[in-house]
């Protein structure tokens, strides 16, 4: 009887000690690290001549940003996680759990009008923020 109470004994400690090692590791697999991406989009010029300071009507407005939407991508560019709405000054911070990704425009863009240093991979760290400033440039002259 001895033995057999040892074995149950044993075996019962043997099945917490799996479902224990089980339990952390999901745990661990389901709760990824967070960072932050941040930064600013500057899109212009807006006015075929920019005055310094820029004139009101020559600054970015919501629409602005609207048409040259930027979002954060799989880094295989598949699937489109968060499209960045940036504030009206063009500044932005987003979390993003620690992995590769890609920024790039929201929608296709066709027309080479312009350049912007888009698309752009990355990569965020737990428990750190990256700076990623966006220039676009719409061609206006």
């Amino acid at each position: 009887m001895t033995n057999r109470n040892t074995i149950l004994k044993y075996l019962f400690l043997s099945v917490i000690v799996v479902v224990t090692l089980v339990l952390s590791c999901s745990k661990q697999s389901i709760v990824a690290g967070n960072g932050v991406l941040k930064g600013k989009i500057s899109i212009g010029p807006i006015c075929p001549v920019e005055t310094i300071p820029p004139q009101p009507q020559c600054l970015p407005t919501r629409d602005t940003y609207n048409a040259y939407a930027t979002a954060v991508w799989t880094s295989d560019k598949k699937n489109k996680l968060v499209t960045i709405i940036p504030n009206l000054d063009g500044t932005y911070q987003i979390d993003l759990p620690a992995g590769d990704y890609v920024l790039d425009y929201a929608t296709a863009r066709t027309n080479g009008v312009g350049g912007s240093n888009l698309p752009t991979a990355f990569s965020i760290v737990d428990k750190d923020t990256l700076t990623l400033n966006v220039s676009i440039d719409t061609g206006i002259r």
